[in-house]
């Protein structure tokens, strides 16, 4: 089993050092499509979506992917906006606490998912503006293309 606190020190790092200093509809297109190519690459089918300020900006669904593939994405992105962290890090944290998180009263499951594949658009120096979400893969999977993905667009 993978050391919690290790991992949550790398999403954490992640997280810091995944910031945009300007963010806009060609830039969410270039990651869509970047998430997109990688999973290509890998021949996995994956559906993604990017939302900045509460509006939709790229969305894609590739061949096979079902409609639950959106709920999950709608749920893991409400983690994100809910805590301001990726899906996968509260997820680890609620874990390495010992807590179930999908039994807290507060946090329907139906409306919240803590696993994988949803990231904070942060802007340096202004804070969180969006989300960029990713379903399809097992959850450290869908975490690990959308980060590979950041890191492709911020270079």
């Amino acid at each position: 089993m993978e050391n919690e606190a290790e991992l949550l020190a790398t999403l954490a790092q992640q997280e810091n050092a995944l910031q945009f200093t300007t963010f806009s509809s060609e830039t969410a297109l270039a990651l869509g499509l970047k998430v997109i190519e990688l999973a290509r690459q890998r021949q996995k089918n994956v559906t993604v979506q990017i939302s900045v300020n509460g509006k939709q900006l790229f969305q894609h669904a590739m061949q096979g992917c079902t409609a639950d593939q959106a709920d999950w994405i709608r749920r893991k992105s409400n983690v994100v906006l809910r805590f301001g962290r990726s899906s996968y890090a509260v997820g680890c944290d609620y874990r390495q606490r010992g807590v179930a998180f999908d039994q807290q009263k507060h946090l329907p499951p139906e409306d919240y998912a803590a696993f994988g594949g949803a990231f904070p658009i942060l802007l340096r120096g202004t804070g969180m503006i969006g989300t960029a979400a990713v379903s399809g893969l097992r959850q450290a999977e869908d975490h690990a293309l959308l980060v590979e993905a950041l890191e492709a667009v911020l270079r």
